[in-house]
């Protein structure tokens, strides 16, 4: 697909991508990709050009037909090009591939179809499995109540139809919509609180190494060195 450089189709890497060295992808860069189409953008001042009279011909001219027709629905607009608009645009712009090899997949499944086209969100889960999303409180509901996904990133996916599905580690996880986000319960008055443990460090004492200048503990190793050779002397003389 020729495109023009619109974060629609590319965007620039943020901080974090660039040090990771991954590629930035936008939502319809991921869903083209997803189908095996590849994004072109263009760079040329002559592909430009290409690119913009071509969104130029349909932003003026198909936006008008549709108004004069009165079309103002998805379902109307997508019979309408398929029926007379694109036929005729066809008709007076197409031109003949340089192969006559043809390209084209399948058309996907609606069930991987519906997998492709959805947005998707990745977001922090919090300590008490919650995930907030567009200003709406996601409580996850993990089967393993002991072992949380916490202090972990959930995928959110966001349909057309409004329908959200939270996925975690690839697998999809259940959640409830909460209204207001529970309110973090406070000990009662008289119940009893376990207090941390203090950590108490060794204080060195007068006579520490460390609370002595250099001059001092030069002085002082002549005489620890003359003690330890007398106690050497004593107990060879002491020994049979």
């Amino acid at each position: 697909m020729y495109t023009d450089w619109k974060n629609v189709y590319k965007r620039q890497p943020t901080e974090g991508e660039r040090l990771r060295g991954k590629a930035p992808t936008t939502q319809f860069g991921r869903m083209c990709e997803r189908l095996e189409i590849e994004i072109i953008a263009a760079s040329s001042p002559q592909a430009k050009g290409r690119v913009e009279r071509s969104n130029g011909v349909h932003q003026d001219r198909l936006v008008k037909k549709l108004r004069r027709r009165g079309i103002e629905s998805y379902a109307a607009a997508n019979e309408y090009l398929e029926a007379e608009y694109l036929p005729e645009h066809n008709r007076r712009f197409a031109r003949e591939a340089a192969r006559p090899e043809n390209y084209h997949v399948k058309t996907p499944s609606p069930a991987k179809l519906r997998e492709v086209f959805r947005l998707e969100t990745e977001r922090w889960i919090s300590n008490d499995w919650v995930v907030q999303y567009q200003g709406r409180f996601l409580q996850l509901k993990p089967q393993n109540k002991r072992y949380g996904p916490t202090r972990a990133k959930a995928l959110i996916c966001e349909w057309e139809d409004g329908a959200v599905e939270v996925r975690y580690r690839g697998a999809g996880i259940a959640h409830e919509d909460l209204a207001v986000r529970p309110a973090v319960v406070q000990a009662a008055a008289g119940e009893l609180r376990r207090e941390p443990a203090k950590q108490e460090g060794n204080k060195p004492t007068q006579n520490h190494p460390w609370r002595q200048s250099y001059k001092q503990r030069m002085t002082m190793q002549p005489l620890k060195r003359s003690q330890e050779s007398s106690s050497v002397g004593v107990s060879a003389s002491a020994s049979p």
